[in-house]
């Protein structure tokens, strides 16, 4: 997992350069029989740098990839602030417990002067698409120089995120940020209602955003978001669960309390109980010294960009019996990754978690103990072949779903299926 240092945001406006396109993969989905369309003119809008790595956990950057790669050609929309840009700097120069929070509350007040900027970087060129990103607060207010497709994804909202169990388990850090609650939701409902397809990652998503929002299914859509790595090779030697082998258990986050780092280190400890020999490996946090044991080991990050940490990285998704992470999350690239290398996920159904029981892994009901992931885990090793069909399932959804291929592929036909309907009326 890389864990990098994010520099400060630079103001950019620039084409992507176009790729060609992708042959057959034997490690990905199958892109030979794509259809050939005309590549589409896409303006993309976000608050954060998306050809900054770091961004939105990488989600950005993923996501600005593949809307290049499968929809058209791509300009980034600065994302200074007009003449309030001295204010979006000091922002940035704050603390970042400061700056996450502010900056797109006080974007949306001042959403009728920094929209403007949006404005005329629309009108220099004639766009198909206006593609946003994460910050519907960056489409707050905004008037289009003329009609265009606007879509947006984002794996939650502030209203959909601060009513969940995810956003509950957190809490406010600005304790006065909730007398805005209810202007936030009514700005949200109007961004969302007037865009033509918001396109969520999970159902759970769009349920919230249809509750709070009133949302038509023609305009919200559920796209699952795929893995923030590159496809591996298919499995090929078989990860065997036995009793004469320990258990290996894997977690991978940087936020030990919200990938619910103490309840994996009961998982183990009630293994050990019931006499199971298993093991725990995490990796990119460090737990409180109270927490760890002999059977756990600790990576406080791997950096993919080196060779060695990244095989490393590899060999661990490659050897685990089980992701195990029963993290509050709007998502989690993680699952994809672990889907990816034919890994079985356990975790909670809290938030939008890519598991889809039975096929590559377990989302147990929201208050499951240790003993009640344990008592999956012991099927599995009492049950092999169910094992290795999970294991075999869990790689098949990545390649069906859970990558960036199937999610371009899927936003292109929904945008390119408004334009046309656009062009019937």
């Amino acid at each position: 997992m890389v864990i990098s240092r994010p520099a400060n945001p630079i103001l950019v406006a620039f084409q992507v350069p176009t790729p060609k396109n992708r042959p057959k993969n034997v490690t990905g989905p199958d892109l030979s029989n794509m259809t050939e369309h005309p590549r589409l003119r896409i303006a993309y809008l976000c608050d954060l740098d998306p050809t900054e790595s770091w961004t939105y956990s990488g989600g950005n950057a993923r996501i600005l990839n593949a809307v290049q790669k499968h929809v058209g050609d791509v300009d980034i929309v600065d994302r200074d602030w007009g003449v309030l840009e001295f204010l979006r700097q000091g922002l940035h120069r704050s603390p970042d417990a400061i700056n996450i929070r502010a900056r797109w509350r006080l974007h949306i007040l001042l959403s009728r002067i920094i929209s403007r900027v949006v404005t005329r970087a629309l009108a220099r060129k004639r766009y198909d698409v206006l593609f946003c990103s994460y910050s519907f607060h960056s489409m707050a207010s905004l008037r289009l120089p003329y009609p265009i497709v606007t879509a947006f994804t984002s794996d939650a909202t502030p209203t959909t995120y601060k009513k969940s169990a995810v956003g509950a388990t957190f809490g406010s850090f600005l304790f006065f940020s909730r007398l805005f609650d209810a202007y936030v939701q009514k700005s949200e409902r109007k961004v969302f209602l007037a865009t033509d397809l918001n396109i969520w990652p999970s159902e759970w998503q769009k349920d919230q955003a249809d509750r709070y929002f009133n949302l038509t299914d023609s305009q919200s859509l559920v796209v699952p978001w795929g893995a923030n790595i590159e496809a591996p090779a298919r499995p090929t030697d078989p990860v065997v669960m036995s009793d004469a082998a320990p258990v290996r258990l894997l977690l991978v986050g940087r936020d030990w309390i919200a990938k619910g780092g103490p309840l994996a280190v009961a998982v183990l400890e009630n293994l050990k109980a019931r006499g199971v020999e298993a093991t725990l490996t995490v990796v990119g946090s460090t737990p409180p010294p109270a927490q760890v044991t002999a059977e756990m080991t600790i990576y406080p990050s791997l950096d993919k960009s080196i060779p060695s940490e990244f095989e490393t990285f590899q060999t661990l998704y490659k050897d685990s019996h089980f992701m195990v992470m029963p993290s509050y999350e709007a998502y989690g690239f993680a699952f994809c990754e672990a889907s990816a290398y034919g890994l079985p996920s356990l975790c909670m159904r809290a938030g939008g978690v890519p598991i889809r029981d039975g096929i590559n892994g377990h989302a147990l009901p929201e208050g499951a103990t240790a003993k009640d992931f344990v008592d999956q885990i012991l099927y599995y090793r009492d049950h092999p072949a169910a094992y290795q069909d999970l294991r075999k399932s869990s790689r098949q959804l990545f390649e069906s779903e859970l990558n960036w291929d199937a999610w371009g592929q899927r936003v292109s036909d929904l945008i390119r299926q408004q334009l046309d309907q656009r062009k019937r009326a």
